[in-house]
């Protein structure tokens, strides 16, 4: 049975003086069985949490940059995700050779080297091949159906300053909790994640979102590790059908790979090779 594991990875490497921030981890089954779940510090921690769950065909998806080669700027697929879910309120940072952060750099190097295949969503992988892409949890939660955001992404990371931080904190929790209710249903959909399979991820539903920072921030990496872990197995089960590869028509690097995102897509987040939507959403017209 293959395995989907999800890593929402802290970008930078850290230092001996000052330790990367944690990394979410998640891995589930074809049945939405949550085999582990769980965080850990530093690329080496993470590398040692993928390897003891490789297996031939196992897909992984991250949410890191995975292939910088331009010197400024952003890469195609961060500017693509403003331009087809810009309307959801889902933007992406830029990456570049001039960034500090390197995380998914080092990360995507590493997994090569112990037999994993990056794919950019274009070029067919050996089946049993363990194969790894780039995600965005946002793009997931807007981007699929099955999590009922109809017109804007759920705002359970950064809040604003409207308000005092006191009810801003207490605001993200309700927002976040409501999200965990979501992907709780997804124990119904196809494919599906069970959240009650494993402690951890169990402790999602049975516990309410903290307030103050740090634990929420703890909490929030492994929502997304759970997201890019159901992002893998939406695109082993339904491909191109549901997911859209964002920078398909980007440039490759020296050793010829090509900067992507694999992103859940609505038929009106889609645009042909010009730029243009496919499928005008209800009650927009085309632009």
């Amino acid at each position: 049975m293959t395995r989907f594991l999800g890593v929402d990875l802290a970008w930078a490497e850290g230092s001996a003086s000052k330790p990367a921030n944690e990394s979410g981890l998640a891995c589930i089954d074809e049945t939405g069985r949550v085999i582990d779940a769980g965080w850990a510090r530093g690329t080496d921690a993470v590398m040692a949490w993928i390897d003891s769950l490789w297996e031939p065909g196992a897909v992984l998806a991250v949410d890191a940059p995975l292939v910088v080669h331009n010197l400024t700027g952003m890469r195609l697929c961060e500017r693509e995700t403003g331009s087809r879910y810009g309307s959801w309120h889902v933007s992406a940072n830029a990456s570049n050779l001039g960034r500090p952060w390197a995380g998914g750099v080092a990360i995507r190097r590493r997994l090569e080297a112990s037999g994993w295949t990056y794919t950019d969503g274009l070029t067919p992988v050996d089946p049993a091949a363990p194969s790894f892409f780039e995600c965005y949890p946002y793009t997931t939660l807007v981007g699929a159906a099955e999590f009922g955001y109809v017109d804007k992404r759920p705002r359970y990371k950064r809040m604003g300053t409207s308000l005092p931080p006191d009810e801003r904190r207490a605001a993200r929790a309700a927002v976040c909790d409501d999200l965990i209710q979501r992907i709780w249903r997804l124990t119904r959909a196809s494919p599906p994640l069970d959240l009650g399979s494993h402690p951890v991820s169990d402790a999602l539903v049975t516990v309410p979102s903290p307030l103050v920072d740090r634990p929420y921030k703890h909490r929030e990496d492994l929502i997304d590790a759970l997201l890019c872990a159901w992002t893998a197995s939406l695109w082993w089960h339904r491909g191109m059908e549901r997911c859209q590869v964002l920078g398909a028509l980007d440039g490759v690097s020296e050793l010829g790979q090509r900067p992507t995102i694999i992103a859940p897509a609505r038929p009106e987040q889609r645009r042909d090779d010009d730029g243009a939507r496919l499928v005008t959403a209800p009650g927009t017209s085309a632009p």
